[in-house]
């Protein structure tokens, strides 16, 4: 049985009900072969301040179902996620341009959120509080209302289900803006699940759109929580607008994630951690890897090996081949990414491997010799480059490392982990990964970077959804009205 029926879903949203949105339609593009696979609906500001609307008046009866029954839907969401996981796993092979392993990463991790977030509704939802009165006092979390969730392409799945299902399960209603380019792996796939999955009607949509969408999403009266994955830029305008109208937004943006090679490392390892730390998934990845920092002592060995892993890896459609790297989302990623290459070169850089493409396949570079200035170690690329700075002392290392707005992830690779670890602590960062790469996530860990990386660990774990997806309430009781003198 397919969970995915594309006659179901062409050309629509879904707001409880799949139904046709007032924008014009958009392709469903295979970035690998350019091969339109469907059509999705699109959603104007309309459209959004009505799902918004029908939102709130089902968050009401949704927050009072009991917490058994919430859980139980999130259990069952968890195990369709499971049985339809190769279903699910082609989408994101052919939409995000995925190789298999990452495609069954985010398959099995929307399996996992969904689990751990049936375990919230029976947390403890508040605390008994000192009275000198004699009334009970306490305190309790409730429901913060309707969330409004926008996510991107790269990981579209796990980006979007990552506050969708502990927002639902705590009570809230979702309204979901997945990036166009993966509205189905990152928005129809969610709706499909937990309209079998057995959430009411209102309670979750999904509606793809524009920036014009997700405008009206931010500043809509009943959204009171926007959970927002994307650019720095663009996360800029979303914590302006949201705080214009006075509500939380959660940020996870970019990042431009230094990995520091240690003197004493183990170059061959190490090589191996940089490579798939700046490469993985073509390198449209928050932490990938995106500034090498390396001691000099070791700098040529470890670009030679960094660059030998790079000229073997193989690049192509990941739909048909068994590849390394698929394709780059669009031309207009793939563009900036060949123009921050070209101007590094044209800076001094040495291009030790790749620096071409064929479309939208583009393969894995390493620049050596890169300076502090050098326009693909300053910003974030997010593409397969591996750019190398050479360092002389670990103080420098630090002070580098420490030289950016982003605080995202970082790793320090070493033959003495606490020595490593000495290095770590020094330099600000939301994660932080000794003797590994700079990629990780996962359903029970608070994920959130720091600076213009976002403002903190607002996902993940029980402790970080209670904060973000809930209010707290103060309430008293006393068994007959207080008397006051006048």
């Amino acid at each position: 049985m397919t969970i995915l029926d594309v006659e179901r879903w062409a050309k629509r949203v879904f707001t409880g009900s799949w139904s046709t949105a007032s924008g014009t339609p958009t392709e469903v593009v295979e970035p690998a072969t350019g091969q339109v696979l469907g059509h999705v609906g699109a959603a104007t500001p309309g459209d959004i301040d009505e799902a918004c609307a029908k939102a709130a008046a089902a968050q009401r009866e949704w927050e009072n179902t009991p917490f058994e029954e919430r859980a139980a839907i999130m259990r069952r969401a968890g195990r369709l996620f499971e049985e339809h996981a190769e279903e699910i796993r082609r989408w994101i092979i052919r939409e995000a341009g995925s190789i298999p392993p990452k495609a069954e990463l985010e398959a099995h991790s929307a399996a996992n959120e969904c689990f751990e977030a049936a375990a919230l509704p029976s947390h403890p939802a508040g605390s008994l509080l000192p009275s000198a009165d004699g009334r009970l006092s306490l305190s309790r979390r409730v429901a913060a209302g309707v969330v409004g969730v926008i996510a991107p392409f790269n990981f579209p799945l796990i980006l979007s289900i990552r506050a969708v299902a502990p927002a639902l399960a705590l009570g809230n209603a979702v309204v979901l803006k997945p990036d166009t380019r993966t509205a189905v792996c990152g928005g129809v796939v969610l709706a499909a699940i937990f309209e079998a999955a057995g959430v009411p009607e209102g309670v979750f949509q999904m509606l793809p759109g524009g920036a014009d969408a997700g405008a009206a999403l931010v500043a809509n009266k009943h959204t009171r929580v926007i959970a927002f994955t994307g650019s720095t830029a663009a996360g800029r305008k979303v914590a302006e607008a949201a705080a214009t109208h006075l509500k939380r937004a959660h940020l996870e943006l970019g990042g431009n994630n230094a990995l520091i090679v240690l003197p004493d490392a183990d170059v061959a390892a190490a090589a191996s951690a940089g490579a798939w730390g700046s490469f993985l998934h073509q390198g449209q990845i928050c932490m990938a890897a995106g500034r090498h920092l390396v001691h000099e002592s070791i700098a040529d060995e470890y670009v030679a090996a960094l660059a030998e892993k790079a000229r073997n890896l193989p690049v192509g459609d990941p739909n048909t081949a068994e590849v390394a790297l698929g394709p780059i989302i669009d031309e207009r990623q793939r563009d900036n990414i060949h123009r921050l290459v070209t101007e590094s070169v044209a800076a001094g850089a040495t291009l030790a491997a790749g620096g071409e493409y064929d479309g939208l396949f583009y393969r894995p570079t390493v620049l050596g010799h890169v300076r502090r200035d050098t326009p693909a170690f300053c910003d974030e690329i997010f593409g397969p480059v591996a750019p190398v700075l050479r360092y002389r002392t670990v103080e420098e290392a630090v002070e580098i490392a420490r030289d950016t707005e982003y605080g995202l992830s970082l790793s320090v690779l070493g033959g003495d982990a606490m020595a490593a670890w000495e290095v770590a602590k020094q330099i600000p960062s939301g994660l932080v990964h000794v003797n590994d790469q700079t990629v990780g996530d996962h359903a029970h860990i608070p994920f959130g970077g720091v600076g213009a990386s976002g403002n903190g660990g607002r996902v993940g774990g029980a402790e970080a959804n209670l904060e973000s997806f809930t209010e707290t309430q103060w309430v008293t009781i006393q068994g007959k009205i207080q008397q006051y003198p006048f």
